[in-house]
């Protein structure tokens, strides 16, 4: 595998990834940009919409004809956060043109296609394609509407609000209801020249061989714009509450959720990785052994690090009358590691938790992409080989420093109707 990266322009960053093991070609484009309630929204919807249609093919339908007709190529975009930072991305894949059946040039066309997209979406006197514009829109609505459908993922969305109330990250990394049913076509296409204008961008293109030709495009193509990138802190310790703040919502479900927000002024990343991993990330860490299978005290309880905010969370699925139990028994396991009870078991274990999954990374294109954007966003780029060495180097020390760095910050309930407590 070889690994190259230069700069196209002002904060445009163009990342290509060679292994020949590959028969197909993968493409990421990343829009880093400050996140707020006020563009979210309409920011998810500008690239959303780039993905649908284009001044070429002006409909969903041509453009998902073209993608078919190209060996079933793949085209699609993403909002998520990390840290204080909105990400949007625009991906592609495709079969790389060396098993075309009749010589077909797959990867000129796919370059085509991407540039239309990005350069000339299918937009008029400063709007959107109202069909496509419509399209994206109801995605957005639908996606934000299915959130509570899946609870714990609702009650850690909750959490993580509750934690990072009045910073950027209190958002979601794609916007509310409301910003988006409010949103007009002329507003995403503001959002995407904005986002063309000022957003970091970072590129990643995965190929079994030699190919310049992408870079060329891009370079190309952001020559004549004129940019004036801002800049992005996506790292951002969120401050400690004066007390620590509950917050409980009553749902018809009937199972319980609690999760516990914990924050740290500790920058030691590995050793709050290693912390979370013996803490409650795997079969053998302490909240599953214990509050779990020992005490039975819920059905599942896990944690985890966000390194770029300071935080840990632990959450768990539990009932009513369980959740002043669970939750001394979840700061007891802490208050174990704290005191230096860490098992050969447990420190073996979690390397090798990592190591498997520093294994899996280059298995599919769009792995390398996350490592390499990954590294990037942590200012650190380095092999996982590398990243896996730093973990050897953890010690038990490190390990209960980092948890004693840990400060409980804000808990978040979602309660079931049925039992009034």
């Amino acid at each position: 595998m070889i690994y190259k990266r230069s700069e196209l322009g002002d904060n445009i960053g163009f990342s290509t990834i060679i292994d020949e093991k590959f028969k197909t070609c993968s493409l990421a484009v990343f829009f880093l940009t400050e996140l707020s309630d006020d563009t979210a929204a309409v920011n998810t919807l500008a690239t959303s919409i780039l993905t649908t249609s284009s001044s070429r093919y002006r409909s969903y339908a041509a453009l998902s004809e073209k993608l078919s007709e190209l060996y079933g190529a793949g085209l699609g975009s993403s909002a998520r956060k990390k840290g204080d930072a909105q990400i949007l991305s625009i991906r592609a894949s495709w079969l790389d043109s060396r098993y075309a059946i009749d010589g077909e040039d797959i990867g000129g066309e796919m370059r085509e296609l991407i540039r239309d997209c990005l350069f000339s979406p299918n937009a008029e006197n400063g709007a959107f394609d109202e069909a496509s514009f419509a399209i994206a829109k109801k995605d957005l609505l639908d996606r934000i509407d299915g959130e509570l459908n899946q609870k714990r993922s609702y009650a850690l969305a909750q959490a993580a609000k509750l934690a990072y109330r009045g910073e950027p990250a209190e958002c979601t990394g794609y916007g509310s209801r409301e910003a988006a049913l409010a949103a007009t076509p002329g507003d995403a296409f503001r959002a995407y020249c904005q986002l063309m204008k000022t957003a970091q961008i970072e590129i990643y293109y995965v190929t079994p061989r030699e190919d310049d030709s992408f870079a060329e495009m891009f370079r190309s193509s952001f020559g004549s714009s004129d940019r004036q990138p801002k800049s992005v802190n996506m790292r951002n310790h969120s401050p400690l509450k004066a007390e620590v703040e509950t917050v409980s919502e009553e749902f018809d479900v009937n199972q319980c959720k609690a999760v516990m927000a914990f924050k740290t002024d500790s920058d030691d990343i590995y050793a709050l990785k290693m912390l979370s991993l013996i803490y409650g990330e795997m079969p053998f860490s302490k909240l599953f052994l214990n509050v779990r299978e020992k005490m039975s005290l819920c059905y599942y309880c896990a944690s985890h690090s966000v390194s770029v905010k300071g935080a840990f969370f632990v959450d768990c699925g539990v009932e009513r009358s369980n959740i002043e139990k669970a939750e001394a028994e979840i700061t007891a396991q802490l208050n174990e590691i704290r005191q230096g009870n860490i098992t050969d078991m447990e420190m073996e274990g979690s390397l090798m938790a990592l190591d498997n999954a520093v294994l899996q990374i280059g298995d599919t294109p769009s792995s390398y992409i996350s490592w390499y954007f990954d590294c990037f966003c942590d200012g650190d780029i380095i092999s996982p080989e590398e990243h896996f060495r730093r973990f050897t180097e953890v010690t038990r020390e490190r390990i209960v420093e980092a948890a004693n760095s840990l400060k409980p910050d804000s808990i978040y309930l979602m309660l079931n109707k049925e039992v009034q407590g």
